[in-house]
């Protein structure tokens, strides 16, 4: 990493300092190291924190880049006024890397935001139409800092170089409606696109309310694991149904950054190919706190600690990281609720803590005799159709969520003792494997179940936009990739009929997505809104609209 970002961003300070207005100025100093939606119990209680999805992939318009997006705020409601949802000006909001495979941080890009308030002698969000981003009719206004904190020498005792890519970089509204934020992209969401000039290129950044891309049947999946389409199936069953889309008219806050490829490689250098071990990154997001809160009498609240004082990037005492995300469904599916009074609650232990200690977690994915892979055991419990999947020696598994795939987007350093014929991997550590030197698959050509249909420029070799992770997650554990006759105790190939067709039934978002940056779609407005409101109804003469209207193959 020293190479890489560092020698680029040093090459670009006088264009840096030349914009200096709108970019902040450059710094360098060394300093000390110091998934879901409500997929634990702590971070569900604290939503402005609360990661959702992570995005990474190689961007399709620009070639020799990669962007990656990292959502925060569950299920916002667009029409949650007069105080709509906004980034919290406490949070420390973080993109993180691993560029050559130990499971420890490379390269840490940190968000910050600053809210400030026109007329606080009103209640409204906006006094009038909103036209612009410097409209005085936008009454509360949100600016963002982003700053790159890049490790130096011995990862054991990390010191890390800081360089300040920007501040009082705009962001834009939320989507109210057409009388307060009219032709919303065009007006608002672009102009608050950033472009920061580096010797590799600009890096482009943005951050701002965006419709819900995480599209899933969230009423049915939590109802007894359900899928509507195979409801006959289901040991308690129902009518078979098209799938609903849970997250249809919701929105979320993304903090979305496009880069230039070679500044994540270790060397500083394009990678020269998929074999290049210098091609693959581990991408992740985390969100941190300041160690102690006080709510005061008079209504404020006082944070002490070191996420802003120091810029800390790593759990401490005093910053305290709440949530975690890498690869989707993983804290949800996976990882245990834990006994809080004896050894802690697993869920809020992953959130506050970093990919390497998921050396720990590896028999929740594997699965041992004493102690089965849960998702894998309640689909053979409650469908009895299904090819029984093994519920142990899940090595499959662990390559999709824990080491990578080989050939595809395994660090090439160690071996992994309980998968001896996946030749060299990386050091066990949740979080999205992207190898870079994979192109992104040409528009029109794109499948959804990304990999295990052959398109290996979608997950689990990184994320976009449009990969349906819940019909992959769900076949994989249905035992899509185990080889042979694994599936049925021996007698069965686990990728036929009906393992390799689960799914929810929802095959599409709610809205088209964006073909350039930030690519996640348009934010719902509270206005216009027609999954939420009033003006249909599924039992009326004006039915809600359908993003599904037939069953997924």
């Amino acid at each position: 990493m020293q190479r890489s970002i560092r020698s680029f961003l040093t090459a670009a300070i006088p264009g840096l300092l030349g914009v200096s207005l709108l970019f902040g100025g450059f710094t360098f100093m060394p300093v000390v190291e110091a998934s879901s939606h409500r997929e634990a119990p702590l971070i569900s209680a604290d939503p402005l924190a609360d990661g959702t999805d992570v995005y990474a992939f190689i961007s399709p318009d620009r070639p020799n880049s990669v962007t990656i997006l990292a959502n925060f705020i569950p299920l916002e409601e667009p029409a949650s006024g007069p105080n709509f949802f906004k980034f919290d000006d406490n949070v420390l909001y973080q993109i993180r890397f691993d560029n050559n495979g130990d499971g420890r941080l490379d390269l840490a890009l940190q968000f910050r935001f600053r809210t400030v308030v026109g007329n606080p002698d009103t209640f409204l969000y906006n006094t009038n139409t909103i036209n612009n981003l410097s409209d005085p009719d936008w009454n509360v206004k949100q600016f963002m800092d982003v700053t790159a904190r890049i490790r130096q020498g011995d990862p054991a005792t990390p010191t890390f170089a800081t360089f300040v890519l920007g501040t009082n970089l705009p962001t834009p509204p939320v989507n109210v409606g057409p009388r307060s934020t009219p032709n919303y992209e065009t007006n608002l969401a672009e102009p608050s696109i950033s472009s920061i000039p580096t010797g590799a290129g600009n890096i482009l950044v943005f951050a701002g309310q965006r419709d819900e891309g995480f599209y899933v049947d969230l009423g049915s999946a939590f109802d007894l694991l359900g899928l509507r389409p195979f409801n006959a199936a289901h040991l308690a069953p129902l009518a078979t149904s098209n799938g609903v889309d849970g997250t249809a008219g919701y929105n979320v806050h993304t903090i979305a950054i496009q880069v230039p490829t070679q500044l994540l490689t270790r060397t500083g250098a394009l990678p020269t190919g998929p074999t290049d071990p210098s091609a693959i990154i581990g991408v992740y997001s985390t969100a941190s706190r300041n160690g102690t809160r006080v709510l005061n009498l008079d209504g404020t609240k006082t944070e002490t600690g070191d996420c802003f004082t120091g810029m800390a990037i790593a759990p401490s005492a005093t910053c305290v990281q709440v949530s975690r995300l890498g690869n989707p469904l993983f804290n949800e599916l996976f990882i245990p609720q834990g006994n809080p009074t004896t050894t802690g609650n697993d869920k809020d232990l992953y959130n506050a803590q970093l990919p390497a200690s998921d050396v720990n977690r590896q028999d929740f994915v594997r699965g041992t005799a004493s102690r089965p892979v849960e998702p894998v055991a309640l689909t053979n419990l409650l469908y009895p159709p299904v090819l029984d999947a093994p519920t142990s020696g899940r090595n499959d598994l662990i390559r999709v969520f824990i080491t990578g795939v080989p050939g595809l987007n395994r660090f090439p350093f160690q071996n992994d003792p309980a998968d001896p014929g996946a030749g060299l991997g990386s050091a066990p550590a949740e979080y999205i494997r992207l190898n870079m030197a994979i192109p992104a698959t040409a528009p029109g050509s794109v499948n959804r179940l990304g990999v295990i249909a052959g398109d290996n420029a979608g997950f689990p070799n990184g994320r976009r936009v449009g990969d349906d992770v819940v019909d992959i997650i769900f076949r994989a554990a249905a035992g899509v990739l185990l080889p042979g006759n694994s599936c049925a105790g021996g007698t069965a190939n686990c990728n036929a009929a009906p393992n390799n067709l689960l799914g929810d039934g929802v095959q599409q978002n709610d809205r088209p997505f964006r073909s350039t940056f930030p690519y996640l779609a348009s934010p719902w407005g509270g206005y216009e809104n027609p999954f939420h409101g009033r003006e249909c109804a599924s039992d009326t003469a004006t039915p809600c609209p359908s993003p599904n209207p037939t069953p997924r193959p």
